[in-house]
């Protein structure tokens, strides 16, 4: 760690400052002052689930307690707090990783990322798999639920810095199970968008309606391949897209276009 930060102190008053993500149970009153003299600004925790049962079914080696109190612990020195949960873990469901999102923003983060599940080959996570003793959610469980936890984070004014693994041929090549996605953000903002206008819709008695968003948000409203149009387009309705750079990022109204 030293010598990492002895390597990047030369170049620090060029920049805002360092970043770095551990693991909570690495984090102590000795290593916070170390990061503090050497110019750390954020501090992300891999805390991947704030459920003991689930930490401790994927050997994770701390609580949701070290959490906590190290969560505490980093904002008291003044750093900036980033938080990262992992959706789909073994022994995770929707409740459980529901439950964590909530105990982040109880926490008041400065960030979060969320990252579903992939399984790498030849881990304990893959002959679990294989020994059909994990099933994985699918995408569109996956999608569901980030969704839920995306707007959940927003509604709290927890800043989300990002949404699933970045892409390389290394992560497709060397996972199994199916369930990821390049473009996973984008699959979930959909979702966000078209969950909003099917529960709108059941209030509008016609099939010809209008759909207003933030001009910023037309693309995540349409859908990913025109996905959310194509899905009102086959129960029958005929949309059409209005822009009020007065709604917020995921807000929108259906009225009737007769």
């Amino acid at each position: 760690m030293i010598s990492l930060l002895d390597a990047v102190k030369p170049y620090v008053s060029n920049f805002k400052g360092i970043r770095l993500s551990t693991r909570p149970d690495y984090i102590d009153d000795e290593i916070l002052t170390i990061l503090k003299d050497y110019g750390v600004t954020t501090i992300e925790l891999g805390a991947q689930s704030m459920d003991d049962f689930v930490l401790a079914s994927n050997n994770r080696g701390h609580s949701a307690q070290d959490v906590k109190d190290v969560s505490r612990l980093i904002k008291q020195y003044g750093f900036s707090l980033g938080l990262q949960m992992m959706t789909g873990l073994y022994k995770a469901d929707f409740e459980s990783d529901m439950y964590t999102a909530d105990e982040f923003v109880k926490l008041s983060p400065d960030c979060v990322r969320i990252y579903p599940t992939v399984i790498m080959k030849d881990t304990d996570l893959a002959d679990l798999y294989l020994n059909k003793e994990y099933t994985p959610y699918t995408l569109d469980e996956s999608v569901e639920l980030c969704a839920q936890i995306i707007e959940f984070f927003y509604e709290n004014n927890i800043d989300i810095i990002r949404v699933g693994l970045h892409y390389s041929d290394s992560l497709i090549e060397g996972s199994i199970g199916g369930n990821y996605h390049p473009a996973f953000k984008e699959l979930c903002e959909n979702k966000i968008f078209l969950n909003k206008i099917l529960k709108s819709i059941i209030n509008v008695n016609s099939k010809d309606i209008i759909v207003t968003v933030n001009p910023s948000s037309v693309s995540k409203m349409i859908g990913q391949n025109k996905s959310n149009l194509n899905k009102l387009t086959d129960m029958g309705y005929k949309v059409k897209v209005e822009r009020d750079k007065n709604f917020k990022k995921y807000d929108l109204s259906v009225k009737d276009n007769r």
